[in-house]
């Protein structure tokens, strides 16, 4: 693993932060719009733009991730770059960090087969395989905490945040205005 001192990267944020706290607020953006098949669509991440696709489950090509794949990808890439970050920051002399990130599902609930069964993963594992020879256990027991207490990803869905789902466009505005009327009527 190259050397960063991850310290003197991250200290003038930290203080930046304290100082101002409203200067730590971020928002993150994902815009997905649709292609040519409804079996496709794109995602611009601000930062780069990546192609999703139906799972071959759901009658999708599978040449590109799904979205449940993205999904997983996000939660392995912040564990990993959590548990890569936090053992920079505390001198933990690893050689290798690999995460896998593995979910279950039933395709039956989101194929709409049967009622009973919910849409989305049923079980979610995380597996953090840190080689590390020559760390006393006690400082590997202190980055596996760490890295599970300050991975984004993990965290929301440990605990998720409120989620609002707004439709715009030419019928939701006409419903929601609607709804409206009718509640402001009643």
């Amino acid at each position: 693993m190259a050397t960063v001192d991850l310290r003197a990267l991250q200290q003038p944020l930290k203080d930046q932060y304290r100082a101002d706290p409203a200067s730590a607020k971020l928002i993150l953006r994902a815009t997905a719009s649709q292609t040519d098949s409804p079996l496709r669509c794109t995602v611009d991440l601000g930062r780069g733009q990546i192609t999703a696709e139906a799972h071959p489950m759901a009658g999708g090509p599978g040449q590109a991730p799904c979205s449940g794949d993205l999904l997983l990808g996000a939660l392995a890439a912040c564990a990993q770059l959590t548990c890569q970050m936090v053992a920079a920051a505390t001198g933990v002399p690893v050689e290798r960090i690999t995460v896998t990130a593995e979910g279950e599902l039933d395709m039956r609930g989101s194929m709409g087969v049967a009622r009973e069964v919910p849409v989305g993963f049923e079980a979610i594992r995380l597996r953090v395989a840190i080689d590390a020879p020559d760390a006393p256990p006690d400082r590997l027991a202190r980055l596996r905490a760490r890295t599970e207490q300050f991975c984004v990803v993990l965290q929301t869905l440990l605990a998720p945040p409120p989620i609002t789902v707004e439709a715009v466009g030419d019928g939701a505005e006409q419903a929601e205005s609607a709804n409206s009327d009718a509640a402001g009527n009643a």
